[in-house]
């Protein structure tokens, strides 16, 4: 499915896909939403994860994490159909435009979008972060239960 990386030209400009894994053989994904193009989430793919994504049109990824392969929606529900599967001009990043199941919900807080704050600019620092999502969409405890947060303190 993957093809070796021999020239920029191929990489940059051909038909063939040869994606660049990082040295954790890691690749970046961008996931937004397929209607508003809304970004929903930024998480990794390894090359069983990008494989399965490309085979099932259901997104998959790497849990740095947990260590672990991952469908999103699998616990939750919340599967993320890939409507559209891109690749950036160097091949060392995905961009993903996806319908969501359910609540349309992405993020693991009960938030729509994983990036549910805003960090003030044109200021010396220290503002606090504000919330551009209000309300969650779902509560993450009645899905997920008392499940460990994947969040790394």
């Amino acid at each position: 499915m993957f093809v070796e990386r021999k020239s920029v030209e191929q990489v940059e400009e051909g038909t063939e896909l040869a994606p660049r894994f990082d040295e954790n053989g890691l690749i970046p994904c961008i996931t937004a939403d397929v209607e508003s193009n809304e970004v929903l989430m930024h998480a990794y793919m390894n090359e069983e994860a990008l494989r399965r994504t490309i085979e099932t049109g259901e997104a998959h990824y790497w849990s740095r994490s947990r260590k672990k392969l991952w469908r999103k929606g699998e616990s939750s529900g919340l599967v993320q159909e890939v409507r559209e599967l891109r690749i950036d001009d160097d091949q060392d990043c995905v961009w993903m435009r996806v319908a969501v199941a359910g609540t349309g919900a992405s993020c693991h807080v009960g938030y729509r979008s994983c990036f549910y704050r805003a960090i003030p600019v044109g200021t010396e620092g220290g503002q606090p972060l504000r919330f551009v999502e209000q309300e969650k969409t779902f509560d993450p405890k009645a899905v997920y239960g008392d499940a460990p947060n994947p969040t790394k303190l």
